[in-house]
Parts: structure tokens; C-alpha cells; sequence
């Protein structure tokens, strides 16, 4: 059954989704961070959970992106950041089975960018998530110690297949073991599966490389003090770090100086 999406946001702090509601739960998870309060673009990213906009990158530097750590205005029906080599505007519209949110990134000719709806997400022990089955997959370092093999020297990632990539099944969320790993999904669109409830988030963007990117922290990460979070992000590129991006990894300003996307949220099924 379809039910509405209700989404908050706070634009004073990064834009960031507070609140993904259906009548019956909050799709998103939080914690608390009081030093989210203080910070400038530039310093370490502070964990609040919700859904943050990871832009240019999601590693790296600036570490999870530079739109974070400013604040955001509201212009007409529009919420806008303003950062030093780009500007991106989201434009959220509630639907009939949950929400769309139209993305307009405006820049020089060439800049080449990552952007992540990095939703972390409040879920049960025994949720699932479901995208193409042999999916190309990309694991990154974190999962090494998970896999029958040994990592290649020097590799950024290794690639396997959906759900199990090299071996190691992705696709269940589970309970906390002490695990952390990010992987890179070739998909469009995935969904949620917790007991009776769903949400899926499909991704639409000519001429731009899309993926699912999944965080799976089972109690692995940080490692002082570590906590269960995990992650679903409907990506433009196919690699966290913009500065490990190949060709077709990153997503590309044509010449006319704008990329637009959308992201679609649905309370049932909807992934290509």
C-alpha cells in the first residue's frame, strides 16, 4: 500500500533531511552531535545521521563534500547552497506514494563532481535491500577483512556482482558484528525491504553515470566509540572519492554550465 513521504529538512545546518515519515515509522536515523552546531566548510564531517547532500565528494577532501558545513536559503520553492565552484538548488514536491526531489547544479564547462543522497536509515535487523541481480559492484579497502582473498596492492576497489560481490553478501543489513563496508552498486534505483514496510529511491539523470551506494557499519566504524548506521545513497559517479574517479566515474558540467537530476521516493516498489 502507498502511504505519503513527510520530509523535513534544516537548511541552517547543511540542508540535511531530519525526518523521512510515513504514518508508521521514520525512515532515517539520527544521533546526537552538538559540535554540528559550529562547524565551517573544510572541517571533519560530523555524523547526525538523516540525509545529508554529499557534494562534490563523499571521501576525500573536503571530507563528505563542501555543502554540508554551510547553511542553505530558501528562494521561492527551492532550497539553495552556494559554495565555491558550484551552486546547487533542490527542489522537494510531495507525491501521491512519496516525494520528488529535482536537483539543478550550476558550474563551469568540466567541473567534475560526486553527489550523494547519503540517507542513513533506521532499520530493523532483518531489512533487506534489492536492486538488479548481477549488478556490477565495486567494494572498497574496509571490506578486505571480510573476504576469502587477499586485497590487491594499491587497489581502490575491488569488483564483484550483486548481491554477493567477491563472496560477500551484501543485500541483508543484519546485526551489529563489528563490520564496516562501502560499496558502489551499477543501478539506478533500489528498495528497502524492512518487515512489512518499503521505500524505494530511484535516480534519473541524462548523460551522467548513476549507482547505489550502500555504508553497512555494523558496529565497525568509528574506531573509538563505534555505533550501527546504515546507509543507502542514490549516487551521480561510481566511486566515494572524486580523486580516485576514473573515466565515467564522476559526473561531468556539459558546456552548457548546468547538470539536473531527480531523486524519487516511493512507500512501495519502484526500482528500474
Amino acid at each position: 500500500m502507498s502511504v505519503p513521504l513527510d520530509i523535513v529538512t534544516d537548511l541552517a545546518h547543511g540542508g540535511r533531511w531530519t525526518s523521512l515519515r510515513t504514518p508508521g515509522r521514520d525512515w532515517l536515523w539520527r544521533r546526537e552531535a552538538p559540535e554540528r552546531e559550529g562547524v565551517s566548510p573544510g572541517e571533519p564531517f560530523v555524523d547526525a545521521g538523516g540525509l545529508e547532500e554529499c557534494i562534490p565528494t563523499v571521501r576525500g577532501t573536503p571530507d563528505h563534500g563542501d555543502a554540508w558545513a554551510r547553511p542553505w536559503t530558501r528562494e521561492g520553492d527551492s532550497d539553495v547552497v552556494h559554495c565555491d565552484r558550484f551552486t546547487l538548488t533542490r527542489t522537494i514536491r510531495a507525491t501521491t506514494d512519496g516525494a520528488e526531489a529535482d536537483y539543478v547544479l550550476t558550474a563551469d564547462p568540466g567541473f567534475r563532481f560526486v553527489w550523494a543522497a547519503h540517507a542513513l536509515l533506521d532499520l530493523s535487523d532483518g531489512a533487506s535491500v534489492h536492486t538488479r541481480d548481477g549488478a556490477s559492484t565495486r567494494l572498497f579497502p574496509e571490506a578486505a577483512p571480510l573476504l576469502d582473498r587477499a586485497w590487491p596492492k594499491g587497489a581502490a576497489w575491488v569488483e564483484g556482482s550483486w548481491p554477493a560481490p567477491c563472496g560477500l553478501r551484501l543485500d541483508r543489513f543484519g546485526p551489529v558484528d563489528g563490520t564496516a563496508v562501502g560499496a558502489v552498486v551499477d543501478a539506478s534505483g533500489c528498495c528497502v525491504h524492512d518487515h512489512p514496510d518499503r521505500l524505494s529511491l530511484v535516480l534519473e539523470a541524462d548523460g551522467q553515470p548513476m549507482s547505489i551506494a550502500l555504508w553497512r557499519n555494523l558496529g565497525g566504524f568509528p574506531a573509538v566509540h563505534p555505533y550501527r548506521s546504515t546507509g543507502v545513497e542514490p549516487m551521480l559517479g561510481r566511486v566515494f572519492d572524486l580523486s580516485e574517479a576514473g573515466p565515467g566515474d564522476a559526473a561531468r558540467v556539459p558546456a552548457s554550465g548546468e547538470v539536473r537530476w531527480r531523486l524519487t521516493l516511493a512507500s512501495n516498489c519502484r526500482c528500474p
